[in-house]
């Protein structure tokens, strides 16, 4: 049938064969064979100038493929990539994207030890947001944050030997990495806050006590009588924190480096970002939300404002008195000499 489509157009046929209308449509059947054979990549017998056709150059059935392939809806096939051949590009493109969330967003962390008991268990994998700190947000109190070790908090801690793949998973953030050295404990002091605790407790921030039976591990008071770094009082430089486990009487945390180059506190600067989530194992899933004794208001009083609020009811009471004993040196408009 595609022949004698052909045929017809190429002017070879018989007397009894007509050619047709320039004008008049090609049958079905004859444009299904044409787009075919064009599909197929074969030109036919009839369509070239040599023929005698009555097509332009370059314009036969065979050379006018692209064109029935439009006009009939026929568009050739696209070889599909093997998935084997496309699985490296998914991994690559998936590595890039855990790579970026490690490095700006999220990064998944470890609990090593049982400093932070009960809030955090040995073994929990902990989600840490390391997004706000790019836009200049800095650590709070109550809040559970990691930071990398300040002056050598760690020293003494065995360092683990990652095999090939958990070094991987570590570069992108899906495992804990080996070679940084990192801790986590809660914030209780920032900058300009003073913190205190004698005896067994309460402890205070700028003289107003916590009630730490939330997070606490239970048993323990808030600080103890029973070593060095029991009993303290301290004020936060800028630029620093200080921070304690909520496991007090086993964990090695601000209390206990008081003598260290940063006297204990945590340079901002060495914060990676604050723990917002327990991720691992699932019967463990849950938030970590700043305590309700950290929402009263536990702000440093600045001492130039105390000092005017002082000032003011004395200022005014002199110049009552004055006023009262008619002083003339109240009333006068002179310059002090």
């Amino acid at each position: 049938m595609g022949d004698l489509a052909v045929g017809a157009w190429s002017g070879h046929g018989g007397p009894e064969e007509q050619p047709e209308r320039p004008d008049k449509a090609a049958s079905p059947a004859a444009e299904d064979a044409v787009n075919y054979g064009s599909a197929a990549g074969h030109g036919g017998t009839g369509g070239s100038a040599d023929s005698g056709s009555d097509f332009p150059e370059g314009e036969g059935p065979g050379q006018g493929a692209d064109t029935s392939d439009d006009e009939a809806g026929h568009k050739p096939r696209k070889k599909q990539r093997s998935f084997w051949k496309e699985l490296p590009i998914l991994v690559g493109i998936a590595l890039v994207l855990a790579l970026l969330i490690k490095t700006f967003l999220v990064q998944a962390f470890s609990i090593p030890s049982d400093s932070m008991q009960n809030t955090l268990q040995q073994g929990d994998r902990v989600l840490v947001d390391k997004l706000t700190p790019w836009f200049g947000s800095e650590p709070e109190r109550g809040e559970v944050v990691v930071f990398h070790d300040p002056d050598n908090w760690l020293a003494g801690e065995p360092t683990p030997d990652p095999n090939p793949v958990q070094r991987v998973l570590s570069w992108i953030g899906l495992m804990p990495s080996a070679e940084e050295k990192d801790l986590i404990k809660r914030v209780i002091g920032v900058a300009g806050d003073t913190i205190e605790c004698k005896n067994t407790g309460p402890l205070k921030v700028n003289g107003k006590a916590l009630n730490e039976e939330s997070y606490v591990y239970e048993g323990n008071t808030p600080c103890s009588v029973d070593d060095q770094g029991g009993q303290f009082k301290v004020k936060v430089p800028k630029g620093k924190i200080w921070v304690m486990g909520d496991h007090r009487q086993n964990s090695l945390d601000s209390r206990y480096h008081q003598s260290d180059a940063n006297k204990g506190f945590v340079p901002v600067d060495n914060v990676v970002g604050r723990a917002i989530v327990v991720a691992w194992p699932p019967t463990r899933w849950s938030t970590l939300p700043v305590p309700d004794t950290f929402d009263q208001d536990l702000s440093a009083a600045a001492p130039g404002a105390l000092g005017l609020a002082g000032a003011v009811p004395l200022v005014l009471w002199r110049r009552r008195r004055l006023l009262t004993d008619g002083n003339p040196r109240v009333s006068g408009g002179g310059t002090a000499g």
